[in-house]
């Protein structure tokens, strides 16, 4: 028979009077049970524990398992999702790199430098070209009032416009002096021993017209090399005077294409004597060069101090209408008269390449008056 308290099939396991005693030291008696404080955590207090009772596990997992076999049976609609996304970026990467490489705002071909167009008109004298020593041939000319050199090509003011600044345009007023002095004054160019001091201030897509000049100078309205710059033949004549007279007047503007336009309208007037004739000898002649040019800039233009020849108009005399001044200017000198044969003929049935066979009659008034030295 069971002891009081005790169950009807006897004592526990692991309690007195049950098998395991070694464990009677952890058994709890009543007066303990009853003074232990027994406390529940209210609901907010379970909330605001800091561990949850499960892991979360991740989106596209949860995702998977929320929607069930269905979407299971139907191909997995996860991965595919994915690869989708893939494409589109794959897309979206492909016609970036297609419209860096096909940009509909870069710079068109029209936008190139092009070609130079040129006219050289020889001036013929009426009579007998007057000669004489050069500061006085200068004083009885129209270039007595003229300044000395690089002094004579003076600079505007520079007022900004629409798309350039004012320091933009004074750079182009700038450079288109640069290359008046360089082409029309330099005394290696004028003699015809280097052209270097030009090309270098030339955009670089009108080189290959402007070596073809020097190599094959022609009449054509494309290639005469004294369109670019003022050159004489060496073996022919020679500079009397160390410096030309020199007048005339820049003017720039903004084109509708938002380019600066510079135009140069400027006279030389040079002292010339004979290449064999000593520097004692007054034999000296003035021979006159009438330069109107016109320069294009654009921003790279001016960065680079470099312009583009758009169009050079030279006429130049005392000169021979038969002179062929494609690749060198070639006065007539003092006591000399012009040929009187014209200009070479022109065939306009010829197929190649045309010419622009032109001449002018040089006034009187442009010669040196007569008397005081001469």
């Amino acid at each position: 028979m069971a002891s009081r308290g005790e169950p009807p099939e006897g004592p526990p396991e692991g309690l007195p009077g049950g098998s395991d005693d070694e464990y009677r030291s952890v058994v709890f008696d009543e007066s303990f049970v009853r003074a232990a404080r027994l406390q529940e955590y209210s609901a907010q207090e379970r909330l605001d524990d800091h561990e949850k009772a499960v892991r979360s596990r991740p989106a596209w997992k949860a995702r998977a398992a929320g929607m069930g076999g269905g979407e299971g049976r139907k191909g997995g609609s996860g991965p595919k999702q994915a690869l989708v996304l893939v494409l589109l970026v794959a897309i979206a990467f492909g016609t970036a790199i297609y419209m860096g490489v096909r940009h509909p705002y870069q710079p068109p071909t029209a936008t190139r430098a092009g070609l130079m167009r040129t006219t050289v008109i020889p001036l013929a004298p009426e009579g007998t070209v007057p000669g004489g020593e050069p500061a006085k041939l200068f004083d009885r000319s129209p270039a007595a009032q003229f300044r000395t050199g690089a002094e004579g090509i003076t600079l505007p003011s520079a007022r900004r416009t629409a798309h350039f600044s004012e320091g933009q345009v004074m750079a182009a007023l700038t450079i288109a002096k640069d290359y008046l002095v360089e082409s029309s004054l330099d005394p290696d160019v004028l003699k015809g021993s280097t052209v270097r001091p030009v090309r270098t201030l030339l955009d670089p897509d009108q080189l290959t017209q402007f070596d073809r000049s020097f190599d094959a100078p022609a009449d054509d309205g494309r290639h005469a090399a004294t369109g670019w710059l003022v050159r004489f033949d060496p073996t022919k004549v020679t500079l009397a005077s160390p410096q030309a007279r020199v007048q005339g007047v820049l003017r720039v503007e903004e084109t509708q294409s938002h380019r600066l336009e510079v135009t140069s309208d400027h006279t030389f007037v040079y002292a010339m004597r004979p290449a064999k004739a000593s520097e004692s000898d007054e034999s000296a002649s003035l021979f006159t060069v009438r330069r109107e040019l016109h320069f294009g800039f654009d921003r790279d233009d001016l960065r680079m101090h470099r312009a583009e020849l758009l169009v050079s108009y030279v006429q130049a005399g005392p000169q021979a209408c038969s002179a062929d001044a494609a690749g060198h200017l070639r006065p007539v000198l003092a006591g000399q008269r012009a040929t009187a044969e014209g200009p070479a003929g022109t065939d306009p049935y010829a197929t190649g390449r045309a010419t622009a066979a032109l001449c002018g009659a040089l006034a009187p008034g442009a010669m040196p008056s007569p008397g005081g030295g001469g």
